[in-house]
């Protein structure tokens, strides 16, 4: 199973490394990816970004930060990260 993990607290929140936890009981650590916005976007989780470019950040492997919104970083993580290896889920 691949998993596509973001939020809307950012990169340091610690919800993010619980959701982590729990979808490394699903899935292999090497099918896991993270990507979430460099810094907290709580309210604008559907909106993205059109005319400011989303410049993304790779932390380690299989973790990103990208400069953008929730939204950005699910969009991000489609199409320039996994590319054609779509997702089984998104959490």
């Amino acid at each position: 199973m691949r998993i596509l993990i973001t939020n809307d607290d950012g990169i340091n929140a610690p919800g993010l490394s619980i959701a982590y936890n729990i979808a490394k009981e699903m899935a292999e650590e090497k099918n896991i990816t993270i990507i979430s916005p460099t810094n907290e976007q709580s309210g604008v989780s559907h909106s993205t970004s059109y005319i400011r470019p989303c410049l993304i950040d790779k932390i380690s492997e299989n973790k990103y930060s990208l400069e953008g919104t929730p939204a950005d970083c699910v969009l991000a993580g489609l199409t320039l990260i996994l590319k054609n290896r779509l997702p089984d889920l998104i959490i």
